[in-house]
């Protein structure tokens, strides 16, 4: 950022930073909700007792778009992808299969509901590969506005907290109970959309059965591997988005088709790669991690302060049934997937 930058933005920068600290400390209070959330309900409320925000603007904007990019590329280096693609392989038709499921009934909902296209895409890319990270690289190559990332991630937070409740005691409804934990790793690793939730059902899992951390090391490896397909469908977007200004005889250049952050989050995923192979311990770069969430948290925080509340309430129907029509048909495929694999 140069310094005539760091000028104009620096107040919004400061203000998202300061109400992102507690969110974050909230957060680790309360994980199921998360900080993101906490953050996004904290800037929509608190946006309402700040007066004469005009010269704050250009801060809040940098934080919701840049903020949430770099977040993203710090990402990488939580990615060790020798791990991911030793143990993900058998969990990669399932990913692949909820992945695509997740798209077309998000496609076929909002054509049927006249949805905002931008909307469903990010609840559908948030509920098939890993909620608000997959939102906050989305959100950018589509061109999605502060209050659609608000409303998907509103969905997403939903259907985060339902299944982590509902999906142990559904695990031993459908007979995983009589199974190792890593079938019901897979199962929460593919059909639940956030790293939170995830962690919860998979832990609830292990305490329930004595496994250990038998499921949750498998949960969190399926999740990981599933992250990896931000990648390819971000790309995917970033051109379909280009075509689409094309049409509408808008200038394209290749820098603002092609999501450059994402090229960076894989070089970030490489390095990580390497450098434990040569023996680094993995250990050393949970700070990027750790950073990668605070920047999430400060991103939400500035879409919370530009976003209007009553609107989103008004608008919030339709959104809450895409969700739920993508979080059923994802739970669903990935039950008959593992059972065609013979892992259930």
């Amino acid at each position: 950022m140069s310094m005539s930058s760091l000028k104009t933005n620096y107040k919004g920068i400061l203000l998202c930073l300061i109400i992102a600290l507690p969110c974050t400390y909230l957060g680790h209070l309360f994980p199921l909700i998360g900080g993101a959330v906490i953050a996004i309900i904290a800037g929509m409320i608190l946006t309402h007792f700040i007066p004469h925000k005009d010269h704050l603007s250009p801060g809040i904007t940098f934080t919701a778009k840049k903020i949430l990019q770099y977040a993203v590329i710090l990402l990488g280096f939580g990615m060790n992808l020798s791990v991911v693609i030793k143990t993900g392989k058998e969990s990669l038709p399932i990913i692949i299969s909820t992945i695509c499921t997740s798209l077309i009934v998000a496609y076929i909902v909002a054509k049927l509901a006249k949805m905002d296209s931008k909307t469903s895409t990010l609840i559908g890319v948030g509920s098939s590969i890993c909620g608000g990270s997959a939102v906050a690289a989305t959100a950018p190559v589509i061109e999605a506005s502060g209050e659609e990332v608000a409303q998907a991630i509103s969905v997403i937070f939903f259907f985060n907290v339902l299944a982590a409740i509902i999906f142990p005691t559904l695990g031993t409804f459908l007979g995983f109970s009589h199974l190792n934990g890593d079938a019901f790793g897979i199962f929460a690793g593919t059909a639940v959309n956030d790293t939170s939730s995830v962690t919860a059902a998979a832990a609830t899992w292990d305490n329930m059965y004595n496994l250990g951390t038998q499921t949750l090391d498998k949960a969190v490896t399926v999740k990981l591997t599933r992250t990896l397909a931000i990648i390819p469908i971000t790309l995917i977007l970033a051109f379909y988005t280009a075509k689409k200004n094309h049409h509408r005889e808008r200038t394209v250049s290749m820098k603002s088709v092609f999501p450059f952050f994402i090229l960076l989050f894989v070089i970030a995923s490489i390095i990580t790669t390497v450098c434990v192979h040569f023996g680094v311990d993995i250990k050393y770069f949970k700070p990027f991690k750790e950073l990668s969430k605070f920047f999430i948290v400060m991103a939400m925080t500035a879409i919370g302060l530009n976003t209007d509340i009553v609107k989103l309430v008004k608008t919030g129907g339709k959104p809450i049934a895409l969700g739920f029509c993508c979080w059923i048909a994802i739970t669903i495929v990935t039950i008959l997937m593992q059972n065609m694999l013979g892992l259930f």
